[in-house]
Order: C-alpha cells, then sequence, then structure tokens
C-alpha cells in the first residue's frame, strides 16, 4: 500500500471544492463493478466515474455511443454498491439527453434513482449548457465534460486535441457556459496543457484533466489504462500505465490451466 487510506468520511463535492481551494490534488479512476470499486475506495480514490468507455472496455463496442441506459445502470448499481466513501459520477449515455431538457432529467433521475449514484456527467460546452441549468433546476449534482468529447468523436473527425490556436476561444466559452449553467466540475479531455492551467486558474469548480496536463484540480483515467489491462490496440499519449495488471491476470490464468492440465488442482486439501 502506498500510505494513502480509504476516506473515514463520504467524499461530498464540497469536500472537492476545498481541496481546490487548498491547492491539493486528488484522483478520479473510472470503475464498472463492484469489486473494482471497493477496491480503489479502499486505496483512497476520491472519485470513481461510472464512464460510458464501459461500452469498449466492458461491452466491446466499438464506440462509446453504442452503449445504453439499461447498459449504464446495472453497472453504476454495482459501483455504488462497492465504492465505500468515494463519490460516483455517472456518465449519461448518448442519446439519453441531447433532444430536450425533460428527456435529460429524465434519463438523469431515471439513473440516479437505478444506481444511487451522486453525479451525472454529460459532454458539451454552449450548446449543452441548458441541459445542465435543467438538471441543476431538478435538485442534481453534475459534471461538464468539454474539450475532446468522445460521443463527438464523428463530428471532431477523429481523436483530435481540442483548444489548439483558434480553437482556444471556443474551448474558453465551452468554459464559462457550463459553469455559468451551474456544473459542479469540469471534465478537459485532450486540451493544451497550459490553456487547461489557465482555465483551471480561473474555473470556481473543480477540474479533472485527461490529456490536459498536470494543471487541473485533478486527474482521471480509465482503469484498464492505469493498470495496464489492454481492451484494445490504440494507448493514449497521455497514459500511464502504474501497473500490469493484465500480465499477472494472464499469467495465472495459464498457471490455473496448467494445474488443471496436470490434475494439481484440486489438490486434497482443496476438497470436502
Amino acid at each position: 500500500m502506498t500510505g494513502y487510506l480509504a476516506p473515514t468520511k463520504k467524499v461530498r463535492l464540497a469536500d472537492l471544492a476545498r481541496k481546490k481551494a487548498d491547492g491539493e490534488k486528488w484522483a478520479m479512476l473510472t470503475a464498472y463493478d463492484f469489486a473494482t470499486a471497493r477496491v480503489f475506495s479502499q486505496a483512497g480514490i476520491e472519485c470513481l466515474l461510472v464512464g460510458d468507455s464501459a461500452a469498449n472496455v466492458v461491452y466491446g463496442y466499438a464506440t462509446t455511443n453504442q452503449v445504453s441506459v439499461d447498459e449504464m445502470a446495472f453497472l453504476g448499481a454495482a459501483v455504488v454498491r462497492g465504492a465505500g466513501n468515494a463519490l460516483v459520477v455517472m456518465d449519461l449515455p448518448f442519446g439519453s439527453y441531447e433532444a430536450s431538457d425533460e428527456q435529460c432529467v429524465r434519463s438523469a433521475t431515471d439513473l440516479v434513482r437505478r444506481t444511487g449514484a451522486h453525479v451525472v456527467k454529460l459532454e458539451g460546452g454552449v450548446r449543452i449548457a441548458p441541459r445542465i441549468r435543467a438538471l441543476k433546476d431538478a435538485g442534481l449534482a453534475v459534471c461538464a465534460h468539454v474539450g475532446f468529447t468522445p460521443q463527438s468523436v464523428d463530428s471532431l473527425s477523429g481523436f483530435k486535441v481540442q483548444g489548439r490556436d483558434a480553437g482556444a476561444e471556443q474551448l474558453r466559452s465551452d468554459t464559462r457556459a457550463v459553469v455559468e449553467a451551474g456544473t459542479d466540475m469540469v471534465v478537459f479531455e485532450m486540451v493544451p496543457a497550459d490553456l487547461a492551467a489557465e482555465l483551471t486558474a480561473e474555473c470556481p469548480v473543480p477540474t479533472i484533466g485527461i490529456g490536459a496536463g498536470s494543471g487541473t484540480d485533478a486527474q482521471v483515467l480509465v482503469w484498464h489504462d492505469m493498470a495496464d489491462v489492454p481492451a484494445g490496440d490504440h494507448r493514449a499519449k497521455f497514459v500511464r500505465r502504474f501497473g500490469t495488471v493484465g500480465e499477472g491476470l494472464a499469467a495465472a490464468a495459464a498457471e490455473y490451466k496448467r494445474a488443471v492440465h496436470l490434475g494439481e488442482f484440486p489438490g486434497p486439501e482443496h476438497a470436502f
């Protein structure tokens, strides 16, 4: 263990706001099941994200846009049960909030009711600000997601850094819009580090970076990337491996197979 202990009380949005004010960094990881959520919470991870990245790493879809509300709800409920004192953020999947404020609030309240998640997350800046305002009016906590937004990968012409050159002003506008709409947190994905640091300094709510440099208040990674459990051929530049869980899991499975084939398992000590 690293010496970082699980929070002794429930992590709240106010706690993360205090960390920002005090200049204290904090960590977020994705989680998609009870056991993993429990491990991460016990390791001291303050915030767990039930990301629509589940489409890729859990369900094996080609894009995040293929996962449904029902598929997300099953995972979210399991994560909340294992999350301990960690704050749980829940992605609203593609197609569940774009049509209208009413659709957005209906989808979000349904997911919160079914999972017990504490915060809902949705992608977009200026164009999605009315949805954030509607969610806040409905009494929900919200995390905005600007910069590169995976649900819009096709309209963005692929996985490209956002906010460079002329795009910087758009990112500033998007950030202002979601903050003015009442968001409680903002994710910056794949944006220039200096711009993310500038916006974080100006932003009154905590910011979370993924491929946005070290100047944000917090960082998030897909846990499969963090622990090196390959779920595809692509590895983003911003990913750092903090373990080799995939290699260890494969070695354990191979050793199990060997022991079964040779009749070494189960032994007498494993029988009744």
